[in-house]
């Protein structure tokens, strides 16, 4: 997990949402959709709650074991160390059942936010399980925080983000507005409402913010709850595809037309999975997702 240090100057913004997006195609393309509706309930604060009281090795292990039944990984078996080391924690993977997890030493007086770090390695042991990665370090840490957050655990990494005029705390690889995006994805999945376990300000901020940005994914055409504006371009844009067949899509819009054996077709991500989908020019059409079997009103 990435450092997120007091004083590392934090990135704000959508600046890796394409990687977000696909994390959550694969995640419902590897577990099922019916395997994602069995993590409806997220991770209660209680069970991530750490208190300066608590034992520091005994404290982590509960916290750990929570997560690891949270996570549905009933035969792993998580040893929690300490230590001075340039990033926030890291997980060794191996076949298990046993992982061994180590924690920035930092941890030992911001207890507050051992169960974030946890999440995130926790997170990592499970998609080591499914087989499920990314290429690249960078895009598989992305997909470890994105998981996290769809899975029901991730709200603890964004209400470990902090600032203020002289200090600033962020764990993980998003920016705290997509771990807010994320978030509020799941909300709308599994009608959630998050908010209430924020203890940061700024976590709340940054969920209200990806919520509009997820809020805008069920607003887009061809869907019928898209805005005048959007309607009014796709129309254009329907137009010119019947004119110019063939006619490669801009880039800007999240619909592209195909000329088809029975004539224009119109493909879209869906706005839960991001699955792209692809239906006949025809007017209004109720549709499902072939992926999440989300039911989509469309007016294509």
């Amino acid at each position: 997990m990435g450092n997120g240090s007091p004083g590392t100057p934090v990135v704000h913004g959508f600046p890796h949402l394409d990687t977000v997006r696909s994390a959550i195609t694969a995640l419902y393309r590897r577990l099922s959709p019916d395997c994602v509706h069995t993590y409806g309930t997220s991770l209660v604060p209680a069970d991530a709650a750490f208190s300066d009281a608590d034992d520091l090795h005994l404290g982590a292990q509960r916290v750990a074991r929570a997560l690891v039944q949270h996570l549905r990984l009933p035969d792993a078996r998580m040893v929690v160390g300490f230590r001075t080391m340039e990033h926030a924690a890291s997980v060794e993977l191996t076949a298990g059942p046993e992982y061994f997890i180590e924690l920035n030493d930092r941890f030992r007086t911001h207890r507050r936010d051992i169960g974030a770090a946890l999440a995130h390695e926790i997170t990592h042991v499970l998609l080591h399980r499914l087989g499920l990665e990314f290429p690249g370090t960078r895009a598989n840490e992305i997909l470890t925080d994105t998981v996290t957050t769809y899975l029901g655990a991730g709200w603890l990494l964004l209400d470990a983000f902090r600032e203020d005029a002289v200090s600033r705390q962020k764990l993980g690889y998003l920016t705290p507005e997509e771990f807010g995006y994320v978030l509020a994805k799941r909300a709308l999945v599994f009608d959630e409402d998050p908010s209430p376990w924020f203890t940061s300000p700024q976590a709340y901020t940054a969920y209200t913010k990806g919520r509009a940005q997820a809020l805008h994914d069920l607003r887009r055409p061809p869907l019928t709850a898209a805005g005048w504006a959007g309607r009014r371009r796709y129309a254009k844009d329907r137009r010119y595809a019947q004119d110019h067949p063939g006619t490669v899509a801009d880039p800007g819009v999240p619909y592209a037309f195909e000329p088809g054996g029975e004539g224009l077709r119109v493909s879209f991500p869906c706005p839960t999975c991001h699955q792209r989908i692809r239906l006949p020019v025809r007017g209004r059409v109720t549709a499902r997702c072939g992926l999440c079997r989300t039911r989509l009103e469309c007016d294509t």
